[in-house]
């Protein structure tokens, strides 16, 4: 692996070794609102989870709506906030915490689990046919609950005419940290270009709880695993990512696997397949 490899991935990522903390704040909520007039809509959906990655994401976007309402004299641009549990989640306080401290324009809660059952019990048939492993199963039941949550948001986008937020940032981006079609498919990712550390910075200056600012990173998909931390998923810390992303050097054994993730995931990062896709990293 060489310092090259490092430098390409950084610059296909946008990543930044450091940041204006104002500055871009001001650009991402700018960017919101442009996204937003382009295109003819007054309305933003996100799925708040508790993390800091939506609590960041979501207070940008409220930011945007009450900046235009504010310039227009209007009411009409607002941010929905979107609860979507399985059953009942168990850092349910954090994202009621979050939820009071982006104070949202509109407060949602629709629970996925029937959504996700419904797909089990729609092909009971075939499971019993290909016999996955526990581990495959629960694998790719999470994944059905990261792409009922998007599903969800779209429906309410539609609904209300209204754009879905993503959370994806440069450390997700890397690794290929998230559900193709899932928490991956949004319409606009105020974060990116971000790293871990960069968006708890963000996170803290605007104001966010400490206890959301520093929570451990979990995606809590896998049933069999409840609220086992990214960093365990991954084999590799926050910390070695962003120290990569920030152009530092990092152990080899460390940049090794990164780059390894960022190669075997690059499908993640393109749109579908055609003849004219260039997949080389």
């Amino acid at each position: 692996m060489s310092a090259s490899q490092q430098h390409k991935i950084i610059s296909a990522l946008h990543t930044l070794s450091s940041i204006d903390i104002n500055f871009e704040v001001a650009r991402r909520v700018e960017f919101l609102q442009h996204s937003m007039v382009s295109a003819g809509v007054k309305k933003l959906v996100l799925g708040l989870s508790g993390g800091v990655d939506s609590t960041t994401a979501g207070k940008l976007a409220q930011m945007a709506c009450d900046e235009l309402n504010q310039q227009h004299g209007t009411s009409e641009y607002q941010f929905i906030a979107v609860r979507l549990p399985y059953g009942v989640q168990a850092d349910e306080s954090d994202a009621q915490l979050a939820l009071d401290f982006i104070q949202p324009s509109q407060r949602l809660e629709i629970n996925i689990e029937a959504m996700v059952k419904g797909l089990d019990i729609g092909a009971e048939s075939f499971i019993n046919l290909a016999k996955p492993s526990a581990h495959k199963l629960d694998f790719s039941r999470g994944n059905n609950k990261a792409r009922a949550r998007m599903s969800a948001q779209y429906y309410v986008a539609s609904l209300l005419n209204g754009l879905v937020i993503g959370t994806d940032h440069g450390a997700e981006a890397i690794t290929g940290f998230f559900t193709k079609h899932g928490d991956g498919a949004c319409d606009i990712a105020p974060l990116f270009g971000l790293n871990k550390r960069q968006v708890r910075s963000l996170a803290g200056h605007l104001g966010a709880p400490d206890v959301l600012v520093t929570k451990t990173p979990t995606a809590d998909l896998e049933e069999n695993n409840p609220q086992q931390a990214d960093e365990d998923s991954l084999g590799i810390t926050y910390d070695q990512i962003d120290d990569y992303l920030e152009g530092k050097a990092i152990g080899i054994e460390a940049q090794e696997k990164l780059e390894q993730r960022y190669g075997q995931t690059e499908h993640k990062r393109q749109t579908p397949v055609t003849l004219y896709c260039n997949w080389d990293t």
